[in-house]
């Protein structure tokens, strides 16, 4: 396992400073807050409706089945928005400035089934800090028959992997409520992290909400509702499908298409830019004009920004993503983007197929 990798924070700080000044600056003269506002309150309140009312209209009973199954699809919808819209700011720190807030809403992220602990290790600690690096970043681990950056050991299925990405993606929730997060507690090396040790009460917390999980969206339907096992399973999985579906593209077109960058340490284990940079080589916007996707996707879209600014709320990134997109092409730094959702789909297919030819060679880009 590689040492800590650095970057070259002693190069190119102009742009870090500027961009950061700039953005301060719009808050300021705005005299707005950095974190949630009454349209991010709303948008919380809808996401976990959309969620919520479907599963309690499940649970009263006495409706057809195929109109039980829509709703399971509409609680997947539900279920991905909570991801991008609630629990993704809280558990950055980014929802409120009261941090007892924070910790309440990043808390639905564990009973809808996942592990806020493991998530901030994963997600905030090792994805925002070495985005792209190959052996570094557990983003671009989603499974051994998906090669995500051109420095990953090429295997022979790799060469059908722009057929099985989407249908793997579906698997996504699935997967992380039953085996990701009890993995990674054992995993070693997580990431950079050799031998991480985790608090005992994060390791009963974990059991405590896996449980609750289990309890209410397996046992309590199994128990109160005249369904076969068979069609219960029909239902979970259909919410799980589709959660797992919308999670898995949403997340992989913010790095993994044909404008970002997979850097490579060097020979002193350093990147070779400065932090920032990097994370405007890596890193991409998509579809900044559609309204209803930013809504839904709680500013996902504008990942730029997020790995720029993760303390501050997803409602605001509309606002703040030409500031830094002005700032860029001033300075001579990439801003990459896609205009529209199915283009970045397009691209994160067409890189799929790039990175699953054993010929494909990587150019690395720079600044």
């Amino acid at each position: 396992m590689p040492s800590l990798v650095t970057f070259n924070n002693k190069i190119d700080k102009e742009f870090s400073k500027a961009v950061k000044a700039r953005v301060d600056q719009y808050f300021k003269d705005s005299n707005i807050s950095k974190h949630a506002n009454a349209a991010m309150i709303f948008k919380t309140v809808a996401i976990l409706s959309i969620f919520l009312i479907p599963f309690l209209l499940i649970m009263l009973g006495n409706l057809p089945l195929t109109v039980m199954w829509l709703l399971c699809f509409v609680m997947g919808i539900g279920f991905a928005g909570i991801g991008f819209s609630i629990t993704h700011d809280a558990l950055h720190g980014a929802y409120s400035s009261n941090n007892t807030v924070n910790n309440i809403l990043g808390t639905i992220f564990d009973l809808v089934g996942a592990n806020g602990y493991i998530w901030k290790i994963t997600h905030n600690i090792i994805h925002h800090t070495y985005t792209n690096i190959h052996g570094h970043d557990e983003d671009l681990e989603v499974a051994e028959f998906i090669r995500l950056s051109p420095h990953t050991e090429y295997k022979p299925i790799h060469k059908y992997q722009r057929f099985l990405a989407f249908p793997a993606y579906s698997f996504a929730t699935l997967f992380w409520v039953f085996i990701k997060d009890y993995w990674y507690f054992f995993k070693s090396p997580l990431g950079p992290y050799e031998n991480k040790k985790h608090p005992t009460n994060e390791w009963v917390k974990l059991i405590i909400t896996k449980l609750f999980n289990y309890g209410v969206f397996i046992v309590w339907p199994l128990l109160a509702l005249d369904i076969t096992i068979g069609q219960f399973l029909i239902g979970f999985v259909t919410m799980h499908l589709t959660a797992g579906l919308i999670l898995g593209i949403v997340f992989q077109l913010a790095h993994v298409v044909e404008n970002t960058t997979h850097p490579i340490p060097n020979e002193d284990n350093m990147i070779e830019n400065h932090w920032v940079i990097h994370e405007m080589l890596t890193t991409n916007n998509f579809a900044r004009k559609n309204r209803l996707l930013c809504w839904y996707v709680g500013g996902l879209n504008f990942q730029i920004e997020h790995h720029l600014f993760p303390k501050v709320c997803s409602i605001h990134y509309p606002k703040i993503s030409p500031i830094v997109e002005q700032t860029a092409k001033e300075f001579g730094v990439p801003y990459n983007c896609h205009e529209t959702f199915l283009e970045a789909i397009g691209s994160h297919y067409r890189t799929l197929k790039k990175f699953g030819d054993k010929d494909f060679t990587w150019a690395p880009a720079t600044a």
